[in-house]
Parts: structure tokens; C-alpha cells; sequence
């Protein structure tokens, strides 16, 4: 990355980097957590409201640096607010007081807890600014009316998403990376395929480093009094109810998405030049997870046996088609608005994984089994689990999608089962890291999975 900061702004996140490398690990957001931040490279600083006045405002890209330290650091995007003193409303937002440097005597704070920064955000958007390095951009046949009220979403993941007077949901990424974003990319195909499953991007900001595009925030229309899937599944098994409808429904969508995607965008044919990499690449992280994990040990001969099985149609000639994606669809990535209609957001694909690897065509049945294995989650969830609910929303599911595209999932088994297994082991290895309670939720799949013969 080309380094787009002057003196003044390197000395003014000099003096923050201490605040930084103690607030930062304590973000849901953050990457790095259990490592040290050791130092920090900054990329572009750009002050959005000037300094000096009652509220200043930074956009910050930085790069952090933690051990081991043999590869370059996450880049990540801040807006920092400034003031005198923080108002008791925004004590949660504290990022620390700054004893040096320009802005000495100063309290800075996480600005997109504060609606005025969040607002200058969106008069960015609505104005179509540029402002150094940044390019606020918007589709010019959408209108986004002044002078709406910020405020942030609480439940955040790998991102943070502000609404504005329930018209609007701005999704702003914290850690960039260089590329077309497919959360940019995807809704857009789709909104010119006339796809209702998705609401349409309205506005973006975006910048260019080295000669690379990066995307930085994305405006969307907000689905007023949307519930998501996982809240839903977890009411209804909470009071006994039939999800089975809603899941036939999800299927549905799910299927019209990737219909629509297969219209808008190139679709390939799999062959063993590149299945055999795929299967390759499942058997690994099997036996690195087996090292990781060894509760999968009297599991691994069974779930391997997915793969041999994939392998085998794939050395026999067998190929498949692949097309663009969700690529980490699960019940919390669906909305179902108060009409009933379901939406599909998040198409960023699993932030862990290579940018280039989530812009990849892949066998659509990839985003099916991951919407099955969500399913099992929630029974799983419930007290006490509730198998049999799974099994039905299951079937539902994939004959919801059979009705829009005419191929029920699971005429495919051997394909089916491999992602499944694959994703199930990654759950395994999650969980025994972050969520030690949840292992056995994963785990009573990796049995099923193990002993399964679809043939």
C-alpha cells in the first residue's frame, strides 16, 4: 500500500497509538485477539471534520502489526471522533485521552456511536464527495434524503452497520483488503438482474491504494421490522412452532439468488483440474483439524470418506457447475421482512478466507450446505435439542429451492455431504477455540456425517 499521510496526520496517530494498541484487541471486530498489537503502519489518515471545532472526525486506514509477524499486518478502517470531553451517552464508544501530540487535552471515541459523525457519513454519500483519497459514490437514480438520524446497530460481527431514520443501513467494513468486494459487487449483478432478494446498493466510498481498489462502507435500503433467520428459528423452537414453512420459503430465495447470479455473471464447468485441488484442499484441513481438535480422532476415517467419495466421481469423469455465490450463508445472513418475504445481506463470503478465493464460481450447493448445517445449529440450540426439527426444515429447505430451480440438492449427495463435512469440521475448530460450551453442536454432526453413505 501506498502510504497516504502527511506529517501532521503521522504525528497525530502517533500520539493515538497507544489508546490503540490497548482498544483495538477489545473490538468483536478485531482479528488478532490473543496476540499482542506491536506496532501499527499507517496508510491514510483524513480528517472529515476539521480539527479545532467542538466535534473533529478521522478516517483512519492503518495497518497493525502483531506476532509472529513474518506476514503484513490486517489493514483496518477507524473513524475517530474528537472532542473535549464525552458526553455521558457515549461512554461505551471511549477510546482513551490523548496526552500529546496535536491533539493533547483531547477524548477521542469510536465516532460511528456518535449520530453527527455518522450523519456527515451519509451527507458524503448523498453529496457524492471526494475528500483526499476518498470517493463517496451513489447510484444516481436512488434519492437519500438529508437530514436522517443516525444510529448504531448493537449486535455486530466483523463489521459495524448504522441505520439512518430507518431508511437506510450503511455497512462499514473494518478490515479492508484490496479488490472488488463481492458485498458491493454481488448486490449490484443482482439489482441489475431485477433480483428482489437482495436490496440494491445505494451508495459506496471507496478509495484507491497503490493502484488497487478497496471498498470501505456500503449504503443499503434498511428492511424496516425485518427479523433475521436465526432469531426467528430460535422463537419458533422456543414456543414449539412449525418452522418448516419458513424454511421452504428460504429455500426459495435462496434459490432465485443463485439464479439470478448464474444470469448476471459467468458460471464455469468443474473439472479435475480444478476438483481435484478442492478435495485435496477438504482432506487437509480435516487432518489439521484432527491436530487441533482431538475429539474428531475416532471421527476422522469416516469424514474423510466424503472426500475419497467426491474424489472418486471426480476421477471418473464427473464434473459440475460452478457460478458466483453467497459463500457463508446461514440463518443470521437472511431477513424476513413483516410482508414474509426473505432477503439474503452479507455477501462479503467468510472473512477469513483470501479475497480472491471468496470471488471465486463455486457448486451452489456450497451456500446449501452451509444453510443446513445453521438448521441443526438452532435444534441444537434449543433445550431440549430438537433433531427432528432439523430434519424437517432441512427437507423444506431443499425442496424450496428444488421449486425455483428445478434440482433438488439433495440429488447430489456425494457433493452435499463433502461440503457439509468440511463445514462442519471448520465448526468443530471454531468452537473448541472460541466457544468451548458450543463443541458439542458441531460434534453431534461429525457423527452423523461420519457414518453416512450416500450412496
Amino acid at each position: 500500500m501506498t502510504e497516504a499521510v502527511t506529517p501532521s496526520t503521522s504525528t497525530t496517530l502517533d500520539s493515538l497509538a497507544p489508546l490503540l494498541r490497548a482498544w483495538l484487541p477489545r473490538q468483536r471486530w478485531f482479528a488478532g485477539k490473543g496476540r499482542p498489537v506491536t506496532g501499527f503502519t499507517p496508510v491514510a489518515v483524513t480528517p472529515l471534520l476539521p480539527p479545532g471545532g467542538r466535534l473533529g472526525l478521522y478516517h483512519i486506514l492503518l495497518r497493525v502489526h502483531q506476532p509472529p509477524g513474518r506476514q503484513p499486518g490486517h489493514c483496518y478502517q477507524l473513524l475517530i471522533g474528537v472532542r473535549e470531553a464525552l458526553p455521558p451517552r457515549l461512554a461505551p464508544a471511549l477510546i482513551g485521552h490523548v496526552d500529546s501530540g496535536p491533539l493533547a487535552g483531547h477524548t477521542v471515541y469510536d465516532a460511528l456511536h456518535d449520530p453527527r459523525p455518522a450523519e456527515v457519513l451519509l451527507e458524503a454519500l448523498r453529496s457524492r464527495a471526494r475528500v483526499g483519497g476518498l470517493v463517496f459514490e451513489r447510484d444516481p437514480r436512488r434519492e437519500i434524503r438529508p437530514n436522517l438520524v443516525a444510529r448504531l446497530l448493537a449486535a455486530e460481527q466483523s463489521n459495524s452497520s448504522v441505520v439512518y431514520g430507518d431508511t437506510f443501513i450503511l455497512k462499514v467494513l473494518r478490515r479492508v483488503v484490496p479488490g472488488i468486494n463481492p458485498d458491493l459487487e454481488l448486490p449490484l449483478a443482482l439489482a441489475r438482474e431485477g433480483c428482489p432478494r437482495v436490496p440494491a446498493p445505494t451508495a459506496w466510498l471507496r478509495t484507491e491504494l497503490d493502484g488497487e481498489p478497496y471498498v470501505l462502507a456500503v449504503l443499503q435500503p434498511f428492511v424496516s421490522g425485518a427479523a433475521d433467520g436465526w432469531e426467528l428459528a430460535l422463537r419458533g423452537l422456543a414456543k414449539g412452532e412449525d418452522f418448516a414453512p419458513e424454511a421452504r420459503a428460504l429455500g426459495r430465495a435462496t434459490a432465485e439468488v443463485h439464479t439470478a447470479l448464474a444470469r448476471a455473471l459467468p458460471t464455469v464447468t468443474l473439472g479435475p483440474a480444478q476438483l481435484g485441488p478442492l478435495v485435496q484442499g477438504m482432506t487437509e484441513r480435516l487432518a489439521a483439524a484432527v491436530q487441533a481438535v482431538p475429539a474428531l480422532l475416532p471421527y476422522e476415517e469416516g469424514l474423510r470418506s466424503a472426500y475419497t467419495a467426491l474424489g472418486e466421481l471426480v476421477a471418473g469423469g464427473r464434473t459440475w457447475t460452478a457460478q458466483r455465490v453467497h459463500g457463508d450463508l446461514h440463518l443470521g445472513q437472511c431477513l424476513r421482512a413483516p410482508s414474509g418475504d426473505w432477503s439474503l445481506i452479507d455477501f462479503e463470503g467468510e472473512p477469513a478466507r483470501p479475497p480472491a478465493e471468496r470471488r471465486l464460481p463455486q457448486p451452489p450447493v456450497r451456500d446449501v450446505a452451509g444453510m443446513l448445517r445453521s438448521f441443526d445449529y438452532a435444534a441444537r440450540s434449543a433445550s431440549p435439542p430438537a433433531p427432528r426439527w432439523a430434519h424437517d426444515c432441512r427437507a423444506a429447505f431443499c425442496s424450496g429451492y428444488a421449486e425455483v430451480t428445478g434440482h433438488d440438492p439433495r440429488t447430489d449427495p456425494v457433493m452435499l455431504r463433502a461440503y457439509e463435512t468440511d463445514k462442519a469440521v471448520y465448526e468443530v475448530v471454531y468452537e473448541a477455540r472460541h466457544r468451548p460450551d458450543w463443541l458439542p453442536v458441531p460434534l453431534s454432526a461429525v457423527r452423523r456425517l461420519a457414518a453416512s453413505d450416500p450412496n
